[in-house]
């Protein structure tokens, strides 16, 4: 453990210092040899920003920054994390796009000159090589403004009123709900409940909602509500009766099936060379869409509803040919 008390004694020497320290000083509170004292130096710039001033023609060495801003201060991935986050999410129109480009806007302020020359290489060359991947689908207007009325009613406890417009409505209708959530992502959705209801909550696409406000009824989610749970019990966001499903795996699929997330409550089970996927869900006919991308490697073998949705979106592929 002595090296380590020596770093760290480092540390604190090197950050409480005004005028800072030469090597020599450094060798004799640490009582090691001058090169050690050169070799902790240059272990520690690995982690803390440490500067040198020359004094009289003598190199002193100092942090400038105090201990905390060294383990609270992003680096070059988190920030180059952040920022291809946000170029994906506004290519996509993402509802949340601008909170999270605020964000990266605030992250990058924070750095004063010194550190934004420091992370500038790094940051440029790893933002320029990589992406996330934006997935097809339709490009659909949440705004900000109206997003900021629902997070707005959340924080308050309060109910969200809009219109809301339908395929099947030649007219929009008037709604009030409680919130219990917001799913982001190419289309938003507010997970909401009609007051005085026994039903469970809806998905509300945003892009539909018009006249949004906040109502002056009272309307928060239970203590108890577990957004993650309540979303774990579909196959994307259709809600319907949830069935058992049971999938088989032909043994040129099992490696790929493996590494594939059908659902956050799935299970695997090994059957000779097959490969057997569990999960209980909603939304037979997402979940009937997704296997069909699978061609013959998985057999649906429970339930027969499943197998009869199945057999429909077979039939309607063969029909377009």
């Amino acid at each position: 453990m002595g090296k380590l008390r020596r770093a760290l004694t480092l540390v604190h020497l090197l950050a409480e210092s005004g005028e800072g320290l030469t090597l020599d000083e450094i060798a004799q509170a640490l009582d090691v040899n001058r090169r050690t004292a050169e070799r902790l130096r240059d272990a520690l710039r690995d982690e803390f920003d440490i500067e040198a001033r020359v004094d009289d023609r003598t190199k002193r060495f100092f942090i400038r920054d105090r201990l905390g801003r060294a383990y609270t201060r992003p680096n070059a991935e988190e920030v180059a994390a952040l920022e291809i986050e946000v170029t994906a999410r506004r290519v996509e129109g993402a509802g949340h796009a601008k909170a999270l480009e605020h964000l990266l806007h605030k992250v990058k302020s924070a750095f004063d000159d010194r550190e934004k020359r420091r992370l500038a290489p790094d940051l440029d060359a790893l933002v320029r090589l990589q992406r996330s991947r934006i997935v097809a689908g339709p490009l659909l207007d949440a705004s900000p403004e109206t997003l900021g009325i629902i997070q707005g009613a959340i924080l308050g406890g309060q109910c969200v009123e809009f219109d809301y417009t339908t395929d099947s409505a030649p007219a929009p209708a008037w709604r009030r709900v409680i919130p219990h959530g917001l799913l982001h992502g190419p289309a938003t959705y507010l997970i909401g409940k009609m007051p005085d209801r026994e039903q469970e909550p809806v998905f509300f696409r945003v892009d539909r909602m018009s006249a949004v406000r906040i109502s002056e009824r009272v309307g928060c989610a239970p203590d108890d509500w577990d957004l993650d749970g309540w979303l774990a019990r579909s196959f994307g966001i259709w809600r319907e009766e949830h069935h058992d499903i049971l999938l088989r795996v032909a043994p040129a699929a099992v490696a790929r099936a493996r590494a594939w997330r059908f659902h956050p409550g799935q299970s695997f089970e090994e059957d000779g060379d097959e490969l057997l996927v569990r999960f209980r869900a909603g939304g037979l006919r997402e979940v009937a869409e997704h296997l069909f991308t699978w061609g013959g490697d998985i057999r649906i073998e429970a339930p027969e509803a499943l197998r009869a949705v199945m057999r429909e979106r077979v039939l309607l592929a063969l029909g377009s040919i």
